[in-house]
């Protein structure tokens, strides 16, 4: 039997991945039952999941997979009762794990502008897993305005997804002379690799093919609002 603020705690774990697919954070659990610390949060949580209502998921961000539900709880829910009515009265309700935030790389900033040298850092970054997509990712900062008509602002982080193969018209990461980076539209054009900007107020880019290196695609942006 769980106490009541394992319960409320359950109650608004489930609510929040009902309505978003992403798990609350630790501060968002605390002040939604009135805790004074996140200690009393890890607390509730460690009981839960020594008692199998949760599971927390390996390597990712804020992840909480709620494997069963006390009975109280469920009857709250007639969809998901309805979806399970045809189990056995002693099998708990399964939920597929909630993959709602995964890890990057945040490797430094990227110019929008004139090329940069591009710095190698070792911060992870959550993102939402959906913007992502399937592939290996990692995060640049953008620095720079030469992409606001694509959308992309100065300070935004851009999600690419790492290969060194790109299509004409595509937004790519692009290291020049092995050590400076830049995002840009890429096209090919007689023999020689030209990167377009998305601003009137700056000029392409020409290089030969062998001083370019494509080191990923535009996935996805974050932006964060002052």
């Amino acid at each position: 039997m769980l106490t009541r603020k394992q319960h409320e705690l359950l109650s608004f774990i489930q609510t929040r991945l009902d309505a978003s697919g992403i798990s609350p954070s630790f501060e968002e659990m605390k002040e939604a039952l009135d805790l004074k610390s996140k200690s009393g949060v890890h607390r509730l949580i460690s009981a839960l999941e020594e008692r199998g209502f949760i599971r927390r998921l390996p390597n990712r961000a804020r992840a909480l997979e709620v494997i069963r539900e006390p009975e109280s709880l469920a009857t709250k829910a007639p969809s998901r009762a309805r979806a399970t009515s045809a189990a056995p009265a002693s099998t708990p309700p399964l939920r597929k794990p909630a993959n709602d935030v995964v890890e990057i790389p945040l490797h430094g900033r990227i110019a929008a502008g004139m090329p940069i040298e591009a710095i190698e850092g070792s911060a992870m970054l959550p993102v939402p897993a959906a913007l992502l997509g399937s592939g290996e990712h990692y995060a640049l900062e953008v620095s720079g305005d030469s992409m606001v008509d694509a959308g992309i602002l100065d300070g935004d982080v851009a999600l690419v997804r790492r290969t060194n193969v790109a299509r004409d018209g595509e937004i790519v990461v692009a290291l020049i002379h092995g050590e400076e980076a830049t995002l840009k539209y890429l096209r090919h054009e007689r023999g020689r690799i030209r990167l377009d900007p998305a601003n009137a107020a700056y000029e392409p880019q020409f290089y030969a093919e062998s001083e370019i290196e494509v080191q990923g695609k535009l996935a996805g942006l974050l932006r964060r609002y002052h």
